[in-house]
């Protein structure tokens, strides 16, 4: 009769014997020969070698955040691999069309003294300065206040003031995200899953009020914005037809663009399907329309982030799915929602990026991580698809080769590839889509983000651009959450 039998030294070891009975003697284990396996440093596997014993090293190690316990429950859980695949489904398939331009107060159902934020929900007394100077600045904006200081007693007492997420509302905000009623959005609708998503109209860079800025000019600019651009671009849009943000964002991807940092080849073809329309309907403003649009690369940008948004809310509410849904940070917390888990936050403290600077401003000037724009990477896009975007790296700092390297390192915590996101460099390879929080957990690979720099102080601005990852906790928070929910 032939047994085997299992033998560890140093290390896990493994061996073979033939014998007599019903289990192999250790005789038999030592006549026979071995091949171990060994587990941990490498001084078990080159002693072992010394010795000519065959070795086969594991390359295992413990989970580097998070217990092992949820993982173990979150792995097993039955409805999670058909779940996963229903997620992934659900995002590669979602449509993303810009059908209106409308005030927020009648889009979401603003009322005066309701604001929208960036991120988790968040309080006035633990807010960081931009996220303060953006909503003084909205105060000012809608007239709640005369001057700033009085903003600032009036978001303190909290009489009438109403803080929300974006995300709460199906809108999206870049940086401190702020939206209040007399602001105009662009609402896109998904024709497949039916959903609808918002965005506020992009300011363009340096002194604007997502970044924390509240002077006369940014006042000014949002003013001729509602007054001028959104009823501009209403009328186009709506003698246009629905825009295809979708296909627009296959195509930039091609052409340099990467959807969060960089938005060049999205907002010159934005322009392109609209200035016969805006031509016809814009009267005497059309020119300056036209001017505003073509001179701001990031306004596509906040085409790209609803588009993302309506992509992942279609995959919502499905039990013992891992896929995450929504990274999102407000300059103090930064937060995951995952498919499974509905509507709960997972957060952790907001990490500052590291990157370059404009002017005279340093790492001391800049805000930690701040806005609803990594929706991008939730899709496959920013810093996940960096190596479409080579050029990137000379806004946000590093090299070429990390550009490459960031993208094939986001495959192993995605649960597939979105084939109509293309990278070019990479023979066409589908962008890596949907960031699985169980992956994360076992690798210790975080999310990549591209982001803008907010100044610490309130009122400054933007102070340059850089990269940035989300902290442990949000995903070791998220599998506890998974595993606590495994039947």
């Amino acid at each position: 009769m032939t047994g085997t039998g299992t033998g560890t030294g140093t290390g896990t070891g493994t061996g073979t014997g033939t014998g007599t009975g019903t289990a192999a003697t250790a005789v038999d284990l030592l006549g026979d020969d071995l091949t171990v396996l060994t587990v941990g440093a490498e001084l078990f596997a080159d002693s072992l070698r010394e010795q000519a014993c065959p070795v086969e090293p594991v390359d295992w190690r413990p989970p580097p955040f998070g217990q092992s316990a949820d993982i173990a429950a979150v792995a097993a859980d039955p409805r999670r691999p058909e779940a996963n695949r229903t997620a992934l489904e659900r995002v590669l398939a979602a449509g993303a069309e810009l059908i209106d331009v409308l005030p927020a107060a009648s889009a979401l159902g603003l009322r005066p003294g309701t604001f929208l934020h960036a991120g988790p929900p968040l309080t006035w007394d633990r807010a960081s300065g931009p996220m303060r100077g953006a909503l003084t600045g909205g105060m000012l904006l809608e007239g709640l206040a005369e001057t700033p200081e009085e903003a600032e007693r009036v978001l303190a007492a909290g009489t009438d003031i109403t803080l929300e997420p974006c995300h709460q509302h199906s809108a999206v905000g870049p940086m401190a995200g702020v939206l209040s009623p007399s602001m105009w959005v662009f609402q896109l609708h998904d024709p497949v899953h039916g959903g609808t998503a918002y965005c506020s109209l992009n300011e363009g860079l340096g002194k604007v009020l997502r970044y924390g800025a509240y002077s006369a000019e940014v006042l000014t600019r949002l003013r001729w914005m509602s007054d001028v651009l959104g009823p501009a671009l209403q009328a186009a849009v709506r003698a246009h037809g629905p825009v295809d943000i979708r296909a627009i964002v296959a195509q930039m991807l091609q052409m340099g663009d990467e959807g969060h940092n960089r938005n060049r080849a999205g907002t010159l073809m934005l322009l392109r399907e609209l200035l016969g329309d805006l031509i016809e309907t814009g009267g005497r403003h059309t020119a300056e329309v036209v001017r505003f649009v073509a001179g701001n690369d990031h306004f596509f940008l906040n085409l790209v982030m609803p588009a993302a948004k309506l992509a992942l809310d279609a995959a919502r509410d499905i039990p013992g799915a891992t896929m995450v849904v929504a990274m999102a940070r407000n300059g103090t917390d930064f937060g995951i929602q995952v498919a499974g888990t509905g509507d709960a936050w997972f957060t952790g403290p907001a990490q500052t990026p590291e990157g370059l600077f404009l002017g005279s401003y340093g790492p001391d000037d800049a805000n930690p991580d701040i806005g609803d724009s990594a929706i991008t990477e939730t899709w496959g896009l920013g810093g996940f698809s960096m190596a479409a975007a080579p050029a990137i790296v000379r806004f946000v700092g590093g090299d070429v080769p990390l550009a490459l390297a960031t993208t094939r390192s986001m495959y192993d915590i995605t649960l597939g590839e979105n084939p109509a996101f293309g990278i070019p460099i990479l023979e066409f390879r589908g962008a890596p889509t949907g960031i699985d929080v169980l992956a994360v957990a076992r690798t210790g690979v975080l999310p990549q983000i591209n982001t803008g720099m907010a100044g610490r102080v309130a009122g400054t601005g933007q102070v340059g651009a850089g990269l940035v990852k989300p902290p442990s906790e949000c995903f070791a928070a998220a599998v506890r959450a998974l595993a606590q929910r495994t039947p």
